[in-house]
């Protein structure tokens, strides 16, 4: 007759199956890391997963790249008077380049938190880009022009005209307000590296703002954190499953030994 020892089996399993034991603390590592995740989501705010486009994502893409003058362009062609605003006449044109589907186009004037080196406040930079660039969609044409308001502000203002679909409007940059008198604008060239044969290059510096984040709300937080507890009691519920079955191992192989092994039911002497 075999007796349950629970303790003492699970010490003998233990000690004798190292890779069962070491899924068994995979799982339980991972259950208690899904009700720690759980906890902090319930007291925290979280970023939504599913928006990846944001404001924060579009300066933080265009923060990679150079502004550069082109040295091919002569100075007269280099500076010009500001236009008063970036028609959607351009904007459109531009857009239908490589498309033939036209598309309702935005021009967004943004304060954001981007500051551009060797700006001068008297200066306006105009760039054409692609969607692709600023990973924000195909080979949709993307007016952009940074200026800034004051010297003193580390903020630059972003003018962008783009299709409506691929700019992101739900959680939008503070309204910047559109001054162009007595200023020049300077056509330049995004460029990814910086070019030995280029005038003048200027460096972007994006810094990431909170509140440009598109956040879960209530209800998708609820969700989120229902489905961790879910598997997480799922998990424990199959961690105390292998221990209760490593609890009986030895005592189910020491009564299946008793039994094959009895000395009273072994003669003494073969006849």
């Amino acid at each position: 007759m075999a007796f349950w020892q629970p303790i003492h089996n699970l010490k003998a399993y233990v000690a004798q199956n190292p890779p069962p034991v070491t899924f068994f603390l995979c799982l339980l590592t991972m259950s208690v890391s899904f009700i720690s995740l759980g906890s902090y989501s319930e007291t925290h705010t979280l970023p939504n997963p599913d928006v990846i486009k944001d404001w924060n994502h579009i300066l933080s893409t265009l923060s990679t790249f150079y502004l550069c003058v082109n040295s091919n362009v002569s100075s007269d062609e280099l500076k010009s008077t500001a236009p008063s605003h970036l028609s959607k006449k351009e904007a459109q044109e531009g857009t239908s380049f490589n498309s033939t589907k036209p598309s309702l186009v935005s021009s967004l004037h943004l304060k954001v938190p981007l500051s551009v080196g060797g700006f001068k406040q008297d200066e306006f930079l105009h760039t054409t880009m692609r969607a692709s660039q600023l990973k924000l969609g195909g080979n949709e044409t993307v007016f952009v022009t940074l200026y800034r308001l004051s010297e003193n502000d580390s903020s630059c203002c972003l003018t962008i005209s783009a299709p409506t679909h691929i700019l992101p409007m739900s959680l939008l940059p503070p309204e910047c307000p559109v001054s162009y008198s007595n200023h020049s604008l300077i056509h330049v060239e995004a460029r990814q590296s910086f070019p030995a044969t280029a005038h003048t290059c200027y460096s972007l510096t994006s810094r990431n703002d909170p509140s440009l984040t598109v956040m879960l709300t209530q209800a998708e937080q609820h969700v989120a954190v229902r489905h961790l507890l879910e598997v997480s009691v799922c998990l424990l519920g199959l961690c105390l499953l292998l221990c209760f079955t490593a609890s009986l191992a030895k005592s189910l192989m020491g009564s299946g030994q008793w039994k094959t092994v009895d000395p009273h039911n072994e003669p003494l002497i073969e006849s």
